[in-house]
């Protein structure tokens, strides 16, 4: 009985008053569905001030689509919404790169102004919205820290999902579009907002955002989406699809040439009608009256519709009428655009029109040269070694001869702590080091607890801390054993949060594919995507001369030089690669920390160690 009334009570808690009611009509109307609808009842019955964001990618030109979020907008504002409108320039980049890193500032310029110009020209109070670009806060350590949290426990698969409907589809994806939804769900955390508005081309994005932010504790919004406006072909309405949209800045005799050979089907072919879309999302909405046409007046779209089916109105009609519509308030768009002295000279550099480039790859027969012929060579300690050259060391017998710019030669190896203390293996490595090390060589140790942790959580995010402190610990007690106490050595985190080095990571994923990256075996997370890529930027970080590698990172240096590549960095950037003769476990296979039962781990006792050597005998005869 008393759970019953405790029921009867919660629903009466959250029915809406008269004036609640209201307003949640106004917030929900012309919206084609909305996630966590019980969630943005409560907020509306506890009197919350909500918060609401939208945002937009700085990519292709804004058309005249945008009317339908825009107008929407009026209604948040009119239901005491605070809604911030976000300029998401970084995911533009990250979008199939249809904005390369040197347009991006000034197509972001582009957005600012032309949205704003479009929101007065709708009569939008500009003073009660507040304006975010992306990357003043995308480029943070704590949002950072939290993406490759995510990563770590999105699958690639959903990730993939997420993006479909937004992401240009590939058969290869790019890792920048598997990253994309990531962090359109991750910025509802970092502007502080209750809900997010959208297209319904959005909503699997909206899904991943409510199931995967919860288990971060980044808590779990309402998701608010508005119909997607056919394009004047039927198609989805797109910025980067010229024939498909109308651009806010098109003259008038080009928005009728657009509108005259636009899709207007009759309603009985079954076709999508690009022009009667265009009445029911954007005219009724923006006049909010009835409107006359043809002699006849129409008070709603479905009047309309009818209308035109029974041939009392024709496609002629219907596009006149829409023609003038559009060319008023696209007048009022551009003079408020144009009404800023720079706005011209943005537009030439946001989009020009002779000698744009795309940021893909420019030929994938000179990029499959970076697959350089791996030399042999016997090494200082008499064992065979590999060798990938670079530009200023093209051959082994240069490592000895006279140093770089009369500077010693740069030399770095790189581990991480994904198990516990060093095996054989590291020693091996160590010894390697030593003699350049004795040689006069500048060598550096590397410890990158990112590797541990991307790389399947083999040191949960929770543990790195004090895995890195053990794992330093006994290094330096390792290091004093091989006589090199004041070998440098690094730490990762000291640096790879730097809001530079994380915008490096951006421009990698974005020139990186999901194939080429998946060179861990067994990945399925977004996460292990990325070990490669901080392989790469920790090598360009450091400008190191030469790497110390097994032969399991020979594909990772080759990424890295691919990515080298792309970028278009300098080619001084990449090193020559050492690469060492894989020491094998008790099992036969690569000796690896993350399998003590096969490896020789130097804190192992001697009971242990003959244990385990006795198991590789056995192993032989076998």
């Amino acid at each position: 009985m008393e759970n019953n009334n405790t029921t009867k009570e919660t629903e009466k808690q959250e029915q809406l008053n008269e004036e609640q009611n209201e307003r949640k009509n106004l917030i929900i109307r012309n919206l084609q569905e909305v996630l966590g609808e019980d969630k943005l009842t409560k907020q509306i019955i506890s009197g919350k001030n909500i918060h609401l964001y939208w945002g937009t990618a700085t990519t292709g030109r804004p058309h005249v689509g945008y009317f339908v979020p825009i107008q929407k907008i009026t209604d948040f504002l009119r239901a005491d919404f605070k809604v911030t409108i976000l300029f998401a320039d970084l995911h533009a980049s990250l979008d199939n790169l249809k904005s390369n890193f040197e347009l991006l500032e000034n197509r972001l310029l582009y957005y600012e102004h032309v949205i704003k110009a479009l929101m007065t020209a709708l009569n939008v109070p500009l003073e009660k919205l507040h304006f975010v670009r992306g990357q003043s806060y995308q480029l943070t350590e704590l949002y950072t820290k939290d993406l490759l949290r995510l990563t770590s426990i999105i699958s690639l698969r959903d990730a993939i999902k997420a993006g479909a409907e937004v992401i240009k589809q590939m058969e290869d994806p790019l890792l920048s579009g598997i990253l994309y939804p990531l962090l359109q769900a991750l910025d509802e955390q970092y502007l502080k907002v209750d809900g997010q508005f959208g297209g319904v081309d959005q909503r699997k994005i909206f899904i991943l955002a409510e199931e995967q932010l919860p288990r971060l504790k980044l808590g779990k919004r309402f998701h608010l989406m508005n119909p997607m406006v056919p394009g004047l072909t039927g198609s989805k309405m797109s910025s980067s699809d010229e024939y498909s949209k109308i651009d806010l800045l098109d003259a008038p005799h080009v928005v009728n040439l657009k509108i005259d050979s636009a899709n207007c089907p009759s309603i009985e072919s079954g076709e999508e009608n690009g022009v009667l879309a265009f009445y029911k999302h954007v005219v009724f909405p923006i006049v909010g009256k009835s409107i006359e046409m043809g002699q006849h007046l129409f008070s709603d779209f479905s009047s309309l519709q009818s209308a035109f089916a029974q041939e009392i109105l024709t496609e002629n009609i219907l596009k006149n009428y829409l023609q003038n519509f559009l060319n008023e308030i696209l007048a009022k768009v551009q003079e408020n655009c144009f009404i800023s002295s720079e706005f011209k000279d943005i537009v030439i550099k946001a989009y020009p029109k002779i000698g744009e480039k795309d940021c893909t790859d420019e030929d994938d027969e000179s990029l499959s040269k970076i697959d350089e012929e791996i030399l042999s060579f016997v090494g200082p300690l008499g064992d065979n070694l590999k060798f990938i050259p670079s530009k200023s060391i093209d051959k082994p017998s240069k490592i000895f001869s006279s140093p770089i710019d009369s500077r010693p030669l740069k030399v770095l190896w790189r581990c991480s702590p994904k198990g516990l203390g060093f095996t054989l293996a590291h020693v091996y490595a160590l010894i390697q080091l030593k003699f350049l090390h004795s040689k006069g060589f500048d060598c550096s140790i590397l410890i990158s607890d990112l590797d541990a942790f991307l790389d399947k959580l083999k040191c949960p995010w929770q543990d790195l801390k004090k895995r890195m402190d053990n794992y330093l610990k006994i290094l330096k007690q390792l290091l004093v054993c091989l006589g090199m106490p004041d070998l440098n050595i690094i730490n990762s985190n000291e640096y790879e949060y730097e809001s530079d080095f994380t915008l490096k990571m951006y421009q990698s994923v974005s020139v990186v594919t999901r194939d080429q990256a998946s060179l861990i075996e067994g990945a399925n997370t977004v996460g292990t995507l990325l070990c490669p890529i901080y392989f790469a930027l920790d090598l360009f970080y450091g400008k190191y001369d030469i790497v110390l590698i097994g032969p399991h990172q020979i594909n990772f240096a080759k990424l890295a030089l691919k990515i080298n590549k792309s970028l278009k960095q300098e080619v001084s950037n990449v090193p020559a690669f050492i690469i060492l003769p894989e020491i094998p476990g008790t099992d036969g296979l690569r000796m690896s920390i993350t399998k003590p039962d096969f490896n020789l781990n130097i804190s192992d006792g001697l009971k242990k160690f003959d244990k385990k050597l006795a198991n590789l005998f056995v192993n032989q005869e076998i």
